[in-house]
């Protein structure tokens, strides 16, 4: 379980405990209530272990929860693929890590609390969003609050290096996760199925998948040359 679980969910468990020896019976009704609220919270923060595919070139989910959105969307001048995944209260909320890679950047944008089903949560609600830059090109995700969900937490900073499947952050009480892919990563997954962050695999990409000008000189050092003579 997240450590924060305890800070949430201890709270009302002990207060319950307390009104249930209490000899009166609103107080043992209420006990009850605060007792499950609290066993509630401690299951909302599990964080379960799972098995990280291997394969070369997979992207596995970075939530837990349903897919309720595949779409073709651009990311600026580049064309992508969008997997919108949502997630309710009884899923697991701790976020992982899509591919190995670097976090280039890690943005936080405050904004609504549209309904996480809501379409317009992907681009008005508060939102962390990472790029990071892998060896089959630049993916980008976003932890989304939602009309419960009221806080994203992001456990790494820009210039961290993240394995497959790696925990990167939490988001509290129903939220949503979107992953943008380059237009030309191969979708395995479909709308309405559901996935679980770190094992499931949703899309496969190519080593000849573009990485942008600077990686492309990397790569073939004499595009530079040719460049400078």
């Amino acid at each position: 379980m997240v450590s924060e679980g305890y800070l949430f969910g201890l709270p009302p468990f002990l207060l319950g405990l307390l009104l249930v020896g209490v000899s009166s019976p609103w107080a043992a009704t209420a006990g009850g209530v605060l007792i499950v609220l609290g066993l509630f919270v401690f299951t909302f923060f599990r964080d379960p272990e799972r098995t990280i595919p291997n394969e070369p070139g997979v992207i596995v989910a970075p939530a837990d929860g349903r897919v309720v959105v595949i779409q073709n969307e651009p990311d600026g001048a580049r064309m992508g693929k969008r997997i919108s995944i949502f997630l309710a209260v009884w899923n697991v909320h701790v976020n992982r890590a899509p591919a190995a890679g670097t976090i280039s950047r890690l943005e936080y944008k405050p904004g609504k609390f549209f309904a996480a089903w809501n379409a317009k949560a992907s681009s008005e609600n508060e939102q962390n969003e990472f790029t990071q830059a892998t060896d089959y090109g630049e993916i980008v995700y976003k932890q989304i609050a939602g009309w419960v969900a009221r806080r994203v937490v992001a456990w790494k900073r820009a210039g961290d290096r993240v394995e497959r499947g790696e925990r990167i952050g939490l988001m509290r009480f129903g939220s949503r996760m979107d992953l943008w892919l380059p237009a030309e990563a191969e979708l395995l997954v479909q709308v309405g199925q559901a996935v679980k962050g770190g094992s499931s695999i949703v899309a496969r990409m190519s080593a000849t998948v573009s990485r942008g000008p600077a990686a492309a000189e990397k790569a073939n050092p004499s595009m530079q040359e040719g460049a400078s003579s």
